[in-house]
């Protein structure tokens, strides 16, 4: 190859006029100097994203508020340790507040799902934890929430609240369709990014997007578009390898629609990166591309994901350097029980497939590495009580100590030895920590660490007078409310002269069950809305 010398190009009808020794080495200097501070601004960029996606890494998503709830702060394979956690979207009530599920505030979550605690557990036994924001069914934050700086300081909360070093916005329906959110968003999630970065810490940022078998549709190039022109540092896209429903290609499996649409994917990446006047090799490219399949039976009846399609998108993944596999969900992992007689609904429970002992987190997870970022999150001595003095003060623990005399109803949650426990049914006198080799063999299930300062949670009641006192002369009808040393009762039938005591030390059969803390908490919600209304 040659290059023509431009003041003899044949291009050029006028002769170029020639530097002098001054003025040549004046533009050496200033040619220089441009080409330093664009590789120095380039050296910037790669390595901010090199921090932030180095490493291929698998983590499954977890829905945090489905029923049953998933425990998984005990994960049943090692590759359910890396979760991303499900969905944090704006509140109902309060536009710019960080919600579970629209359902609890982060607050709510700690108090009502053990969420922190959780958390603590999985990170005791060196998981990783993510959150994702958005998702199908409720509104991802930025689209309610008009204000750039609150819109920040909300995901900044989140991040902050779980020490986070990788976060996840899968965005869905109205948030892809909202050009006004997609602009918000992006300033919000500059600024957190700088903010991150000025405290010495990085923030890995991935966009959970749909996809067809040709790729990303319209209205996820026009946020992705708008998420770099925002000048976010974009970790990578994790295409949603499923429901491909109409877009599915006559006589197309599952898995050959979604190498597909990864292929097409990584291709529009790089050029709306390339548009935004970046460019990426084809390996820095597919090191940004993500794959999360919804495992097992999909929303459309005639799609199923099969553990062999799983396999295979793992050699996929491992041969064109993915940064990222992912999976919907966690929750799903296990095949339906004998009671499930239908998948026309897919259950957000079981998979829908014969799976036998096998799971789709191992099969997928197989040779990626078990975090999600070089600085991965992890539980801190400021964070978890000091396991060194197992004596347990109750006026740092959120629950009664246990003691051996004590009866525990089913629900009970105690304190021992800096631990949270929670019986799983009727028990007295058996050791919380006791070891035993199966997990049946004990009536207490670990929920995670006592955190640091933590003090002792109020248990709930009614305000007095919602319901009378017992009295042993008089006969109550099944579902009936009494108060007995200001606990709420329920009969469960028939009863009288038979004292709500009983409950405790016999709770079969005694006639008495004491309210859940769920229970009281709905009754307050409805006195306090019928006051409201008065």
């Amino acid at each position: 190859m040659s290059i023509i010398n431009p003041a003899h190009s044949p291009e050029s009808p006028n002769p170029v006029r020639r530097l002098s020794i001054l003025r040549l080495f004046i533009a050496i200097l200033v040619t220089a100097a441009l080409v330093v501070g664009g590789f120095v601004g380039w050296q910037a960029y790669s390595a901010s994203a090199d921090r932030t996606t180095k490493g291929a890494w698998f983590a499954g998503y977890v829905d945090v508020t489905a029923t049953p709830t998933f425990a998984f702060e005990t994960p049943a394979t090692a590759a359910g340790k890396q979760v991303v956690l499900s969905f944090i979207v704006s509140s109902p009530s309060s536009a710019c507040t960080p919600t579970w599920g629209a359902a609890y505030t982060m607050d709510e979550a700690s108090s009502s799902l053990d969420l922190d605690r959780r958390i603590a557990r999985l990170q005791q036994q060196g998981g990783d934890v993510s959150v994702s924001f958005g998702g199908l069914d409720n509104d991802e934050l930025a689209v309610n929430c008009t204000s750039v700086t609150q819109l920040a300081a909300a995901y900044s909360a989140v991040i902050t609240r779980y020490h986070l070093s990788t976060i996840d916005l899968d965005l869905e329906g109205t948030a892809l369709d909202n050009s006004a959110a997609n602009v918000r968003r992006a300033e919000a999630l500059a600024l957190v990014q700088k903010e991150q970065r000025a405290a010495g810490k990085s923030l890995a940022i991935w966009l959970t997007l749909p996809v067809t078998q040709a790729g990303l549709a319209v209205n996820g190039q026009d946020t992705l578009r708008a998420t770099l022109a925002g000048k976010v540092d974009i970790a990578g896209v994790n295409a949603m390898t499923m429901d491909y429903g109409a877009s599915l290609t006559k006589g197309s499996s599952m898995l050959t629609a979604s190498e597909d649409a990864l292929s097409a994917t990584e291709r529009q990446l790089g050029i709306l990166y390339t548009a935004a006047h970046i460019t990426l090799n084809q390996s820095t490219l597919w090191s940004k591309i993500g794959a999360t399949p919804m495992i097992g039976q999909n929303d459309d009846k005639g799609e199923v994901f099969t553990l062999a399609d799983a396999a295979k998108l793992n050699t996929f993944a491992h041969s064109h350097g993915v940064g990222r596999v992912s999976m919907w969900s966690l929750n799903r992992d296990i095949s339906c029980g004998s009671n499930y007689t239908t998948l026309t609904v897919v259950s957000n429970s079981c998979s829908g497939v014969a799976q036998g002992s096998s799971h789709y987190s191992t099969t997928l997870a197989a040779g990626f590495k078990a975090t999600m970022s070089a600085n991965a999150s992890s539980v801190t001595k400021s964070e978890v009580v000091s396991q060194k003095s197992l004596k347990d003060n109750p006026k740092t623990s959120p629950y009664p100590i246990w003691a051996t005399d004590n009866s525990y109803l089913q629900g009970t949650k105690i304190v021992w030895h800096h631990n949270v426990y929670e019986a799983k049914w009727w028990t007295q006198g058996d050791i919380p920590d006791n070891p035993v080799l199966n997990s049946w063999q004990t009536p207490w299930q670990l929920i995670g660490p006592v955190l640091k300062g933590e003090k002792p949670i109020v248990q709930p009641t009614v305000p007095a007078g919602t319901y009378g006192k017992w009295n042993g002369t008089t006969a109550y009808n099944v579902g009936e409310r009494v108060i007995f040393e200001g606990i709420p009762f329920q009969a469960k039938w028939w009863t009288q002269g038979q004292s709500p005591a009983a409950a405790s030390a016999n709770p079969d059969s005694s006639p008495w069950a004491p309210l859940t803390v769920a229970q009281i908490n709905a009754i307050n919600v409805a006195l306090a809305k019928k006051a409201a209304t008065e």
